[in-house]
């Protein structure tokens, strides 16, 4: 970097800022117009967008069908966040916090609001008891250790090396220093285990592999080779046997809008939904 910035004394927000997302950011909460949320037939309503904090969600609720629990059936609505859907009356109801994904269980006496992708694993996981593995201080240990670690991913690196106007290097090393101590974090605890529980596929491996898997990779930023992914063998070899698994593969497709729309199923009400789909369309290579 050439220019120093000298910060005023009281920030003041300069609409227009923010690069690609300078349309939606905003210092302020609250919703910006009026918009109901659709309901559906099923008892879980979810309101996302496949990036990877949605896929989490997506991936479980898939999961959880596969392994025959019918009474995790959703609905799956598109909120595309580049529009501002998140800033409606109805998802702010939801999440007040805006983001994706949100979740609405309507099969509780008054209907649950569940929102930050780490918290409705959780509900979920423990609802039906199912994906909660046999050591849970460490499988709760790994799933903090996402949420706390993934906004220096996205947020830290994934903005200043793939979304901001301009490239600057000092927030792009040390962004970069970050995601990569993340990434031997992760390579060293795989090397002991299967799954990052240790014998059992768990939440953790869901919310983890959302973020760190899909970008070992190659599916976030572009940045595979940048980052040197391929060195970390233990996380390749983890990331490759989830990436395998039909559920996951189906929960990628949920609520996506991007890549090969072979790929993409934009909003989800029923397992007949995927039926168009043929297993090619499936390929875990994409």
């Amino acid at each position: 970097m050439t220019d120093t910035y000298e910060p005023p004394s009281v920030w003041t927000w300069q609409t227009g800022s923010g690069g690609k997302f300078a349309a939606t950011n905003r210092p302020l909460a609250g919703p910006t117009h009026d918009k109901a949320l659709p309901v559906g037939e099923h008892p879980h309503q979810l309101y996302s967008l496949a990036t990877p904090n949605g896929v989490k969600v997506t991936m479980l609720f898939e999961e959880l069908l596969a392994a025959g629990t019918e009474q995790a059936e959703y609905d799956a609505w598109l909120i595309r966040i580049g529009e501002g859907h998140q800033f409606g009356s109805g998802f702010v109801g939801v999440n007040p916090n805006s983001k994706i994904p949100a979740l609405m269980d309507h099969s509780t006496p008054t209907p649950t609001r569940v929102f930050e992708s780490g918290a409705i694993l959780l509900y979920l996981a423990e609802k039906f008891d199912r994906f909660l593995g046999e050591n849970r201080p460490e499988m709760l240990s790994w799933l903090f250790w996402q949420m706390g670690s993934a906004p220096y991913l996205g947020g830290g690196f994934g903005h200043f090396y793939a979304y901001a106007p301009e490239k600057w290097q000092y927030p792009i090393d040390r962004f970069a220093m970050e995601t990569k101590r993340q990434l031997d974090v992760l390579d060293r605890r795989l090397a002991q285990v299967r799954f990052l529980d240790g014998a059992d596929y768990t939440i953790a491996d869901m919310a983890v592999w959302a973020w760190y898997g899909q970008l070992a990779l190659g599916r976030l930023y572009s940045a595979g080779e940048f980052l040197d992914v391929e060195s970390y063998a233990h996380v390749q070899r983890w990331a490759k046997e989830i990436d395998t698994r039909p559920p996951v593969q189906r929960g990628r497709m949920v609520n996506r809008v991007s890549g090969n729309p072979a790929k993409q199923l934009h909003e989800r009400h029923g397992p007949g939904d995927f039926e168009t789909r043929t297993q090619d369309k499936l390929d875990p290579q994409g």
